[in-house]
């Protein structure tokens, strides 16, 4: 299927994928910053923005055999990608099929057990409800300093800094995205992600994590690093679930420096990066 998306800049393609409920205005914080240096890519998923959703099962793996079909039809197999939270999840599942360049996963799902698992599905479930109810008043929620406080502590750890109308058009897109229950569902319930063996990446992989992450809490590195050997971690400090939100310079600098076509970045972030897990 074709896919709504964005391009902006001039330079090395660079694909970013949003996360559940989100859109290519997730992005908006850092688009100026990363177009200026590469093309940029910005996708809405499959029922996500004005992405029309799939048809018959709306899961995780279907969402990432539609993106992989979609690099394929528009020749970018081998491209450098970023994700956030889900798309975080399914930038690492691509690069364990071998169709991305260097990746920036930012706070990925799939590595919970035990009672992470109905943390994650219900403290999730419980905001997509309070979202939708309160959309008549998301304009003046989300104007107000204390009105972002309240309304999106669980994403941010400084959420009363995160402009209006990122707020804004990030609470609308999550009502109105069609097949975030389905998906929600799958994703705490469904198979947890695969990794690769040492030695089988091509290409830089680099797990970013908030500390104050109280979606996908940051013990939940360990398992990522364990699936995925070759990669290299990054913690971003004073953050919650979305880096690009609470820490858009550091989180451009980051994508610049690792999706650079070199290994440099290791030395570039030594005593920030861990590498080998």
């Amino acid at each position: 299927m074709e896919m709504h998306h964005i391009r902006l800049g001039k330079g090395k393609p660079l694909l970013l994928i949003h996360g559940i409920g989100g859109s290519w205005r997730s992005w908006n914080t850092v688009l100026d910053g990363l177009s200026a240096k590469r093309e940029v890519i910005a996708l809405d998923l499959p029922g996500h923005g004005q992405t029309p959703k799939l048809d018959g099962e709306n899961s995780f793996y279907t969402l990432a055999d539609a993106v992989e079909a979609w690099l394929h039809a528009n020749n970018l197999v081998g491209v450098d990608c970023v994700g956030s939270s889900m798309g975080a999840r399914l930038v690492l599942e691509l690069a364990r099929r071998g169709v991305l360049g260097a990746v920036v996963s930012l706070d990925p799902g799939g590595f919970w057990e035990g009672w992470q698992v109905p943390f994650f599905y219900y403290s999730v479930a419980g905001s997509i409800r309070l979202v939708r109810l309160l959309q008549p008043l998301m304009p003046a929620i989300t104007g107000s300093a204390v009105g972002r406080t309240v309304l999106m502590a669980q994403f941010s750890a400084r959420p009363w800094k995160i402009p209006a109308d990122v707020a804004f058009t990030e609470m609308r897109t999550f009502a109105c995205t069609t097949n975030f229950d389905e998906l929600l569902k799958h994703l705490a319930y469904g198979p947890k992600q695969e990794g690769v063996p040492r030695g089988s990446l091509q290409h830089p992989l680099v797990i970013g994590w908030g500390r104050q992450d109280r979606v996908l809490p940051p013990s939940q590195a360990p398992r990522a690093a364990a699936a995925f050997p070759d990669g290299f971690l990054y913690w971003f400090e004073n953050c919650g679930h979305f880096p690009h939100w609470d820490q858009p310079e550091e989180t451009i600098q980051l994508i610049l420096s690792v999706t650079s076509q070199s290994r440099s970045f290791v030395a570039d972030w030594h005593g920030a990066v861990t590498t080998g897990f």
